[in-house]
């Protein structure tokens, strides 16, 4: 896998074949981006991996609504509008100054840039997005729609799950449904929160210390709708950073061809980033 140096990087429209290793504070971030097999559109997610300082950095995936207008469009310009809030926030700051800052005001300028320029283009189009922040190895998500964030320790415990921004989420969340009944629920794929809505709202999570071993997988739903979430756990922390994103690669993929109707299975767009030691 290529290293890649730069400060910024996006994936927009990407049918990647091998994941990319990007050099961050304190580990590795695992990049992959691959349109749904057979689709001839154009891949509706879009990442970003942005460094602000030697110990400060954000990574975002946000997946365009399938089926909507110009759903690439829409994820694309929430990675955009997250990126150009939080370099003109820092522009020309050294290191010591942004690592005194506070991300949080740029990350919700962005998101609510993003929100309005959606609107602004008129289709109808939408996008998820998941953020983390990492600052001094505390990190903290942000969430609007269903692409997933989670935090995983060392030994495989789960430090914090993001909720799913829709009904079967919420269902999940309140203890009214289990996990294994959501995976197969006929509502599960509708999102009752999307970028490119006015009644778009931001839900903050806990700040997380992260211990030397763990791991962050933030993903669209090409992975966590095909994948329980004690499968990607079991793959996101064990071996090479690059074989960690293989593996879960690899399953998801077989799951979108399965034909089991006992495991779960979606043809969608599959997009990961994977925060490792």
């Amino acid at each position: 896998m290529a290293t890649i140096v730069h400060p910024t990087r996006f994936f927009r429209e990407s049918d990647m074949h091998q994941p990319e290793l990007i050099d961050v504070a304190g580990g590795h971030i695992v990049a992959f981006s691959k349109t749904c097999p057979g689709k001839t559109e154009p891949n509706d997610d879009s990442a970003l991996v942005i460094s602000l300082s030697a110990d400060r950095f954000v990574m975002a995936v946000a997946d365009g609504v399938g089926g909507a207008p110009l759903g690439y469009k829409a994820s694309a310009i929430a990675i955009e509008c997250l990126a150009e809030t939080l370099s003109e926030s820092f522009a020309g700051a050294g290191d010591a100054v942004v690592d005194q800052l506070d991300l949080r005001p740029a990350i919700l300028d962005g998101i609510e840039k993003a929100n309005a320029e959606i609107l602004d283009l008129g289709t109808g189009s939408a996008t998820t997005l998941s953020i983390v922040e990492v600052n001094h190895r505390i990190a903290r998500g942000y969430q609007v729609g269903d692409s997933m964030m989670l935090f995983v320790g060392g030994r495989g415990a789960i430090k914090w799950k993001s909720t799913s921004h829709s009904p079967v989420g919420y269902a999940v969340q309140a203890g009214l449904m289990d996990e294994e009944d959501a995976m197969y629920h006929d509502e599960r794929h509708l999102v009752s929160n999307l970028v490119g809505s006015r009644e778009m709202h931001i839900e903050i999570g806990p700040a997380i210390n992260l211990s030397a071993r763990d791991t962050i997988v933030v993903g669209s739903d090409g992975l966590f709708d095909n994948l329980h979430t004690n499968e990607v756990v079991q793959r996101c922390r064990i071996g090479k950073p690059g074989r960690r994103m293989e593996e879960l690669v690899r399953l998801a993929t077989d799951r979108m061809h399965g034909e089991d109707d006992a495991l779960p299975g979606k043809f969608d767009d599959l997009t990961i980033l994977l925060l490792t030691p």
